[in-house]
Order: C-alpha cells, then sequence, then structure tokens
C-alpha cells in the first residue's frame, strides 16, 4: 500500500503528464491532406501547411491521396475519428470529393480547400487557388513570344478530374487561338506526371516530328517531354513552357531548357488557408468576404529566375 507522500507525488507527476499533454495539443489537431507529398509543388502545399498550423499552436500531420477518391474519404474518416479541429484539403476530383467533404462537415469539422476546386458551393468555408486562367494566359503570351505566332505544337494535359486542367488548356487556347498559323497538331492527358509527360511526347513526336513547340499543364509532365525531346535529339529546335514554379523547372529554365514556367503562390495560399481555418475554429468565421479566393500567378523566365529564392517563392 503506497504510504500518503507516494501518492502525493504520483498525482504531482500524473497532473504534470497531464498538463504536458494538455499543452502539446493546445489548440487541438489539424489535418492537411494534398494530393501526392512525392511531387514538389504538393509537398511544398503540405509543409507550409503543417509549418504555420504549429506555429500557431496546433499539432499537424499531413498525407497524401494520390488522386484516389477512395484513400481521400478515408483519410477524412480518420480526421474525423482523431477529432480534428479543422481539414486542409487539396481535393482528389472536383464532383467526387464533394462527398468526403460533407462526411467532414457532418461531424462539425470545417474545411479549407486548396489549389483545385470542388464544384460544390457552400460545403467548404473557402476555396483558395491560383488563378488559373490568368497564369494561362500569361504562359501562353510568353509560350508565343519563345515559339513565334507559325508552326506546330502538342500540348499536355494534367488530370481530367481536376478542374485547374481544363482551365488552365482553356486559357491557352484563348491566346494560341489569335495565332492561326500556329497549330496544335496533339493533345495528350498525362495526368500531372513526369513520365507519362515523356511517355505522350514520345508518341506525339513520332506522329509529329516537325513540331515547333510543347505547352503543358504544369512542370512535371514539361520536363518528361524535354526528356523525351533531349532523347530524340530535338530539345534545341522545340520551346517548352511549364506550369508550377517548381525547382527543376526553375532549374530547367535557367539552363534554356524550358522556356518559361507560371509560378502558383502556393506557399502563399496554404499559409492563409491555416490562418483562414484557425479564425473559423475560433471565431466562426474566416474573416474574408468570399468562398472562393483566387491567387494570381507569376511568370518566370531566364530574366528573372535568379530571383527564386526558395520553393514556389519569386522576391519582388
Amino acid at each position: 500500500m503506497l504510504n500518503k507522500s507516494k501518492r502525493l507525488m504520483m498525482a504531482a507527476a500524473t497532473s504534470g503528464m497531464m498538463l504536458f499533454a494538455s499543452a502539446s495539443w493546445a489548440d487541438g489537431l489539424m489535418t492537411i491532406i494534398v494530393n501526392d507529398p512525392s511531387n514538389p509543388y504538393w509537398y511544398t502545399e503540405g509543409q507550409v501547411a503543417k509549418k504555420t498550423a504549429e506555429s500557431m499552436g496546433y499539432t499537424a500531420t499531413v498525407s497524401g491521396h494520390k488522386g484516389d477518391t477512395n484513400t481521400e474519404s478515408q483519410m477524412i474518416d480518420t480526421a474525423i475519428t482523431n477529432k480534428s479541429k479543422a481539414i486542409i484539403l487539396d481535393p482528389a476530383n472536383a464532383d467526387g470529393s464533394v462527398g468526403a467533404v460533407k462526411k467532414a462537415v457532418a461531424a462539425g469539422i470545417p474545411v479549407i480547400i486548396v489549389n483545385a476546386e470542388l464544384n460544390q458551393a457552400g460545403l467548404a468555408k473557402a476555396q483558395l487557388v491560383s488563378n488559373n486562367a490568368q497564369g494561362a494566359a500569361l504562359g501562353a503570351m510568353q509560350w508565343v513570344e519563345a515559339v513565334g505566332d507559325s508552326g506546330k505544337y502538342v500540348e499536355l494535359f494534367g488530370a481530367p478530374s481536376d478542374n485547374n486542367a481544363a482551365t488552365r488548356s482553356n486559357g491557352y487556347e484563348t491566346v494560341l487561338s489569335q495565332y492561326p498559323d500556329l497549330k496544335r497538331v496533339g493533345k495528350d492527358v498525362a495526368n500531372w506526371d513526369r513520365t507519362q509527360g515523356y511517355n505522350k511526347t514520345q508518341s506525339m513526336l513520332q506522329a509529329n516530328p516537325d513540331i515547333n513547340g510543347v505547352i503543358s499543364g504544369n512542370d512535371e509532365m514539361a520536363l518528361g517531354a524535354i526528356a523525351a525531346l533531349k532523347e530524340a535529339g530535338k530539345l534545341d529546335g522545340v520551346k517548352v513552357g511549364g506550369f508550377d514554379g517548381s525547382p527543376d523547372a526553375v532549374d530547367a529554365v535557367k539552363a534554356g531548357e524550358m522556356a518559361y514556367t507560371v509560378l502558383q503562390p502556393v506557399a502563399v495560399f496554404a499559409e492563409a488557408a491555416v490562418k483562414q481555418a484557425d479564425s473559423v475554429i475560433k471565431t466562426g468565421k474566416t474573416g474574408v468576404d468570399h468562398e472562393k479566393q483566387l491567387f494570381d500567378c507569376m511568370l518566370i523566365t531566364k530574366d528573372n529566375a535568379d530571383k527564386y529564392t526558395s520553393p514556389f517563392v519569386l522576391s519582388e
């Protein structure tokens, strides 16, 4: 049987442990779900959100659904089970992710959407995305400057389940259709992936060996295209344009292998998403008037690539 002093010591120790646990979980858990953390863009998205959440006193976890709605749904279930205070979600599918978000909302967990949109308004507390139409127009105009106003080109299209893919492609078309002597001779889906970009470019090159341009929906597909063009000995005669502003793409711009990349301000809106989630947790409101918030993109060329100070950040 424990004497009184030992009981008091144990009680004090238990109390201290409880206080420590309470302090470490002071503001609760924030769950961050991105697409694929092996992609530098989504890795940055997750890490910036995590760092911001932790700096504000939350415990934060980052996981990736890799575009699979079933995996995403399971991650939402885990967030609910773990009593997350908020979920930062880069959705797997504009339509297919709606059900998972509804589960979180029904459980009383606010959801902030980042990067890719949901096709249903009013569910998420906010949707923070790059201004893809503006970014696509920037990129297409720079691409024409690099390629010229005539020739044959091919396009690499992102994941069809992501609204960003169509928005960028439509933005390219709006600009490029003004140049009737620029002929698109191929367009293929490469799902934001470097290997698929390589494979699809190889196939389009075989069918159209005389192209002088490749315009891509993101950097990973563009880097795959560059690898295919190098292998075919055609890179010197073909201009490639990307979209994201990834470190590898900026290196390719500096090396003269990529004409440009369009920087998405993912580090900016990932941080803003966490701050708005914190505001919702504490006040019930994001502090911003509109659910959908657009963040303008920036163009990176050889002329300003040296101002790329850290991943997805371009200094003024």
